[in-house]
């Protein structure tokens, strides 16, 4: 199955690292890397853990967004 959902990579100041947001997973879904490379591993691992749960749970996945 091949999905593509958003990945909003920004740098915080105020946290001093790179702050990962997925929205189509909801408002707090977030994590976050010290480089941004580190940022999108992690935003993978995150996703690919979202989509087994859904998956593993009968839940629908959210629809991907499109621009």
């Amino acid at each position: 199955m091949k999905t593509r959902y958003t990945i909003v990579i920004k740098w915080s100041i105020e946290d001093d690292c790179f702050v990962v947001s997925l929205p189509e997973w909801g408002e707090f879904c977030h994590t976050h890397g010290n480089s941004y490379e580190e940022a999108l591993k992690s935003a993978r691992e995150v996703l690919e853990m979202l989509i087994e749960s859904c998956l593993e749970d009968g839940k629908a996945l959210p629809e991907p967004q499109i621009f």
